[in-house]
C-alpha cells in the first residue's frame, strides 16, 4: 500500500510556477509584450505605491538577525535571569509578578503520578506472596522468552500436544450464530499460549472443548493423542487426569480446608496417602500458603482461593494446564503473583493455556496469543500483544 502523504518531489500535487509566456486567471499578459509595461498606464500614474507587507514574526527568515523576527526574542527567560536583574526576578517570584512571569506564576506545578496503593486488607496477602516468589522455586521476574517451542517441536519432530481441524460448534439456542467456526489451531509442549478477545467470541468455548465438556458440531479434536470425537465418554475422566484446571470462580469446596481441597484433587486419581502427605504441604507452601493450610474457603480472601485452586490443579503435576479467566475477579497487585506462578509452572515443562482480559499481563509476558471474534481466529502471533480487544 502506498503512502498516503505525497511530497514535493511527486511532482503531481506540487504547485509550479508560471513559466514565462504563460497567462495568468487574473490579469492579461503576452509573451511579445514587455513585463515593465503596465497595461493601463493612466490609471496606474496615480495610484500610490502599495506598502511593503508586514513581516510575519512566526515564519522563518534566515536572511534576518533573531532579534528583528522573534517576537519573543527580548523576553527575558524566568530560568535563568541576567547576573544584574537577580534582585528584580526575586522580587517577581515573590511579590505580585509581572508580564510573561504573571502568566508562567499563575500555572500550577503538575505533581508526579503516585504509585498504586495497596488496601491495608491485602498488605498481609501480597507479603506471603512475594515471599514465596522470593524463594529459589521462584523468579522474580517473568523469565526471558526463548526460542519459539513450535519452531523447536518442528525441528525435534514432536507432535502437537492440542490439534484443532476445522472445528465448529452452534449451540441450539442460536442456531445463526456459531460459538467456534472452522477454527484451525496446534498447540505444542511447553507453550504458554493466551487467549484473548472479547465476550462472546468463544474463549471458554474453545477450552471447554478441549476439556471435552462440550462436544463440537463439526471437525476434529486431538488431545494428548486421543480423538475427542470418537472417545468414549468412560474415558473422559481418564484423560482430564492429564490436565490440570484452574477456574475464574474458583470451584473449591466450602466444607473441606485449603490442604483437604488439594488433597483431594489426588484421592480422587488413587494416590497413596504417603504421597498425598508430602505432596500437599510442599504444593501450598510453593503458592505461599503453608500458613493457612487448616483454613477453610470462607477464611481466605479472592487471592488466596485462587492459589489454592492453582495449588489443586498443579499438584498432579499434569502435562498441560487450562485456566479460565483466573485473575478476573483479583486486583492487580495479586493478579502478578499468579501469574508468576503459571510461568514457573510453564517453565518446568507444562503447557499452559490461559484465557484473559489482563490487558497488561498479556504485553509484559510476550507470549504466544490466540485472538477470537466471533467464533473465528482472527490473529495467531508468537510474543504478541493483547491488542485492542474488549477496548468498546
Amino acid at each position: 500500500m502506498g503512502n498516503h502523504f505525497r511530497t514535493v518531489e511527486d511532482g503531481q500535487d506540487a504547485p509550479a510556477a508560471n513559466a514565462p509566456g504563460t497567462a495568468s486567471h487574473f490579469a492579461y499578459s503576452s509573451p511579445d509584450e514587455d513585463a515593465q509595461t503596465p497595461l493601463y498606464p493612466q490609471a496606474d500614474a496615480g495610484m500610490p505605491e502599495p506598502a511593503a507587507p508586514e513581516l510575519d514574526p512566526f515564519a522563518y527568515h534566515p536572511e534576518m538577525p533573531t532579534s528583528q523576527v522573534s517576537p519573543f526574542a527580548n523576553v527575558p527567560s524566568p530560568e535563568a535571569p541576567a547576573p544584574g536583574d537577580m534582585a528584580a526576578g526575586h522580587t517577581q517570584a515573590t511579590g505580585a509578578p509581572a508580564g510573561t512571569n504573571a502568566a508562567l506564576a499563575s500555572i500550577p506545578s503538575i505533581p508526579d503520578p503516585a504509585e498504586p496503593a495497596v488496601g491495608a486488607d491485602q498488605a498481609h496477602e501480597v507479603a506471603t506472596l512475594n515471599t514465596a516468589l522470593e524463594s529459589g522455586d521462584f523468579t522474580s521476574v517473568f523469565a526471558p522468552v526463548g526460542e519459539s517451542r513450535k519452531k523447536m517441536a518442528h525441528e525435534a519432530g514432536v507432535e502437537p500436544v492440542i490439534v484443532m481441524e476445522h472445528v465448529t460448534k452452534i449451540y441450539p439456542a442460536q442456531p445463526n450464530k456459531p460459538a467456534l467456526e472452522d477454527v484451525n489451531l496446534e498447540v505444542y509442549p511447553g507453550e504458554f499460549v493466551f487467549l484473548v478477545g472479547h465476550s462472546g467470541s468463544g474463549k471458554s468455548t474453545l477450552l471447554r472443548t478441549i476439556m471435552r465438556e462440550v462436544k463440537p458440531t463439526s471437525g476434529r479434536v486431538i488431545v494428548a493423542g486421543q480423538d475427542l470425537m470418537r472417545i468414549r465418554n468412560r474415558k473422559v475422566p481418564y484423560l482430564r487426569r492429564q490436565m490440570g484446571i484452574v477456574f475464574q470462580d474458583f470451584r473449591l469446596l466450602p466444607n473441606k480446608t485449603a490442604y483437604e481441597n488439594v488433597a483431594f484433587a489426588l484421592e480422587c486419581i488413587g494416590k497413596p496417602r504417603g504421597v498425598i502427605r508430602a505432596q500437599v504441604p510442599e504444593v501450598l507452601r510453593l503458592v505461599g500458603l503453608a500458613d493457612q493450610m487448616n483454613s477453610t474457603p470462607d477464611q481466605l480472601s479472592g487471592g488466596e482461593q485462587q492459589r489454592v485452586n492453582v495449588a489443586r490443579a498443579m499438584v498432579n503435576r499434569p502435562p498441560l494446564l487450562i485456566c479460565d479467566e483466573p485473575t478476573g475477579n483479583l486486583d492487580p497487585a495479586i493478579s502478578l503473583g499468579i501469574m508468576k506462578l503459571l510461568e514457573r509452572i510453564n517453565r518446568a515443562g507444562t503447557t499452559v493455556i490461559v484465557a484473559t482480559h489482563d490487558r497488561e499481563m498479556v504485553d509484559s509476558m510476550h507470549r504466544r496469543v490466540i485472538a477470537l471474534e466471533a467464533g473465528h481466529v482472527i490473529r495467531d502471533q508468537e510474543r504478541g500483544g493483547y491488542g485492542n480487544y474488549g477496548a468498546f
